[in-house]
């Protein structure tokens, strides 16, 4: 099986707790009291203590236009991408000659060449690496690039490949918006990125859990339930509150179909990585799945840290379950994620020895 060798989560530098990003956000989205205090209070009860900006907080209050916005993107999100891949290969004992494919994830900016196009001199990476610049999953980029570069790895067993994921989400910041999925937005988003190795069933690097069996869904006219809009100030979201309904609707039978594949059911499942898409998102999957809310400490836990990392939010939780978890050997896991479609993706794991 497919082995995760590695997760390595970064954030920038820049932290501020969450009442002061409200109090820095709040005027550049309206100018109405009553609805500053909207935003106030919504921010308040995010389940949110701090989070990281890819810019000082009051550079925010100059932001231009989108191709201002997105230059700053290109130039941060590289150097995190750097960042994450350089301490992932270290710590799996390999170096970036030795990557055969990179799968690169983001959906708060764009950039041709892509990101991996410009690590591939910068690390030291072979001419000849195989590379995948993904755009458009949002909060589900984590979860399935752990998907498709198992998929690779399966046709290429004794490969190194990586996942890459960056999320600058304050760089979508949209002044003077106030509607109720921005007002949402500002107060859930965090900025923040994650590498991930991995390694085919042949490669002589063994430690690290294995990735047992992957299962993709996409729920039909669920279109405008989240996502972004793209307009001429940049990713304007779409966000409503149909993403809990979708959840209690369709994982419940998604998840006990997957398992049962594999001969299991929730109740053996030994560790959860549910992505911290929110405070309703994760009471979403607790009501679905009929779990006790304690299954998703960790979600929580990173959630409360640094928000919702979009793509690289889940990728932050399998790192601190790996850090912080103590199974047996073989214990099974679950991994999950969902975006815009709206679609889900689930990676069942196995605890490594």
């Amino acid at each position: 099986m497919t082995r995760i060798a590695a997760v390595a989560p970064v954030l920038p530098d820049f932290v501020y707790t969450q009442s002061e990003i409200t109090a820095e956000l709040a005027p550049l989205i309206t100018s109405v009291p009553a609805r500053q205090a909207v935003i106030e209070r919504m921010h308040a009860a995010s389940g949110i203590g701090t989070r990281h900006t890819a810019l000082p907080l009051e550079r925010y209050r100059e932001l231009g236009t989108f191709r201002e916005t997105n230059d700053i993107f290109i130039e941060v999100a590289t150097d995190l991408a750097e960042r994450a891949l350089r301490l992932a290969l270290d710590d799996a004992g390999l170096v970036a000659s030795d990557i055969d494919f990179v799968l690169f994830t983001s959906v708060t900016g764009i950039a041709a060449p892509s990101v991996d196009a410009l690590l591939v001199s910068r690390l030291g990476m072979r001419s000849d690496v195989k590379r995948l610049p993904s755009y458009g999953l949002g909060c589900m980029g984590g979860a399935a690039g752990i998907s498709r570069v198992h998929d690779y790895l399966e046709g290429h067993p004794e490969g190194v490949a990586v996942l890459l994921s960056v999320e600058l989400c304050s760089l979508t910041l949209q002044r003077d918006d106030a509607t109720m999925a921005n007002f949402v937005a500002t107060g859930l988003f965090g900025d923040g990125a994650a590498a991930v190795v991995m390694v085919g069933d042949e490669h002589p690097r063994s430690a690290g859990p294995r990735v047992a069996a992957t299962l993709s869904a996409t729920y039909p006219d669920t279109r405008d339930v989240i996502g972004f809009n793209v307009g001429g100030n940049g990713f304007e979201i779409v966000l409503t509150p149909g993403v809990a309904d979708v959840i209690e609707k369709n994982f419940a039978s998604d998840v006990a179909a997957f398992l049962s594949t594999r001969q299991l059911a929730v109740g053996d499942i030994d560790w959860w990585v549910a992505h911290p898409g929110g405070p309703k998102v994760l009471d979403a999957f607790v009501t679905a799945l009929e779990v006790d809310a304690s299954v998703f400490a960790r979600s929580w836990a990173c959630l409360d840290r640094v928000g919702n990392l979009s793509s690289a939010a889940v990728l932050h939780v399998l790192a601190d379950t790996l850090e912080l978890g103590s199974f047996d050997a073989g214990a099974p896991g679950l991994l999950f994620a969902l975006g815009p479609g709206v679609s889900a993706e689930f990676v069942l794991l196995e605890w490594a020895a």
